[in-house]
């Protein structure tokens, strides 16, 4: 049998269905066994849209400056992409990694990707529930394409971020960002087209947003980390247009339809929330995305998961790869996003076996002239920050001597 070791590690689908079902299928507020048939159905029923997107041809991605970002407000929202308008339609991206299949294509894998989900929400469920510090590690890379002495070449820039998050009395919390930080051509075709524009040790990259476009500049080579102290009134994060404490945390709907509520009211309150089915349903993910890197109840982060599960117009597709070569479920966010580089779809991956948030990523699915020239082609993450560590420590994280803010 093919790859039997990874088949070995999936979960058994009736399990997580008894254990990760929505608050709402609880058999005690079942009626009979028809009402049960149906609600089942309705778990893992998935809507086939058998339309054929338009594609879009103009582009740009997000954080096109994570440092500037964080440095433009103390308190920020976890792993945020820079809302851009949806393209026409809901384009289909091309695949990072192999998605496992049955033998003769008979298991449609956004069913099986929501049971995933659903189990993902079930192990959450067993973590950790305090500390003194939540702590997160993630690894940023974001490409884009120069243009330098009539040279095109792609540019990319990577760095870490620790953030540290104190929720007792007393404590501090603070973002130490751009450690390793780097900016340097993609390839080595693009280090050579580098080189023949002279080698310029700042580059240009156009950021196309809605109400125009605008040139940001990037200085090539390593740099010196970020520190940002993010205590602000007890207010340690964003969620949806409101910064929170800790408390506010803790206080979340622990249940599916009690936090989507919550989330839906909050998307209300917001005025500049995307508009539309297809917009309410982005925005609730994201920020269910968010709550699942936050320091909250382990039974809000599986309620975060469920509510992702049930969210119309979001794919959930099981076995995907990110950035570092971990296996996770993928959750597609409904449309896709114009961008400079071309029409991009988002991406979370999660992984079901511990209940951790891997990584969220942008990839191209049509790509501009400008990005094909330099060999950027559908399926390329073009923006990603994946998350290495999150949990609770009793330490503060230290701050390296060379950084600065």
């Amino acid at each position: 049998m093919k790859n039997a070791q990874h088949r070995s590690k999936r979960p058994d689908i009736m399990q997580v269905l008894a254990d990760a079902r929505p608050d709402e299928l609880d058999p005690a507020r079942l009626t009979n066994a028809a009402r049960q048939q149906r609600d089942l159905a309705r778990i893992v029923a998935w809507p086939v849209d058998g339309r054929v997107p338009r594609r879009s041809l103009r582009f740009r991605p997000v954080r096109t400056a994570a440092l500037a970002a964080v440095a433009a407000s103390v308190v920020v929202s976890v792993a945020t992409f820079d809302r851009q308008a949806p393209a026409d339609g809901s384009a289909a991206r091309p695949r990072t990694s192999a998605e496992a299949q049955a033998p003769g294509g008979a298991t449609d894998m956004r069913v099986d990707g929501r049971v995933e989900l659903l189990s993902a929400a079930m192990k959450a469920e067993a973590s950790p529930a305090k500390g003194t510090y939540w702590q997160t590690t993630t690894h940023a890379q974001y490409v884009d394409v120069a243009e330098a002495n009539g040279r095109l070449f792609a540019v990319r820039t990577s760095s870490t971020e620790n953030w540290s998050v104190g929720v007792r009395p007393g404590t501090k919390s603070l973002i130490v960002s751009g450690l390793d930080s780097e900016t340097e051509p993609r390839t080595p075709a693009d280090k050579a087209a580098w080189q023949a524009a002279g080698s310029p040790r700042t580059v240009q990259l156009k950021v196309w947003k809605p109400t125009g476009s605008h040139s940001i500049v990037f200085k090539m080579g390593t740099g010196r980390p970020t520190v940002l102290r993010t205590n602000t009134g007890g207010k340690i994060y964003a969620v949806g247009p409101d910064n929170v404490s800790y408390k506010d945390l803790q206080a979340l709907p622990s249940t599916s339809a009690g936090l989507r509520r919550h989330l839906e009211e909050l998307y209300a309150q917001d005025n500049g929330a995307d508009a539309g089915a297809r917009g309410r349903s982005a925005w609730i993910l994201r920020q269910a995305g968010n709550l699942v890197t936050m320091p909250v109840k382990p039974a809000v982060r599986a309620a975060a998961y469920r509510v992702m599960a049930g969210l119309p117009g979001v794919r959930v597709i099981g076995h995907v790869t990110d950035p570092l070569g971990r296996e996770g479920v993928g959750v597609e966010f409904p449309g896709t996003y114009r961008t400079a580089l071309g029409t991009t779809q988002q991406q979370l991956v999660i992984d079901a076996a511990t209940g951790d948030m891997l990584s969220d990523e942008l990839l191209l699915v049509d790509p501009s002239a400008k990005a094909e020239a330099t060999g950027l082609t559908a399926g390329t993450v073009v923006t990603y920050q994946a998350t290495s560590r999150m949990g609770w420590s009793e330490h503060q994280i230290i701050v390296p001597k060379n950084a600065h803010g």
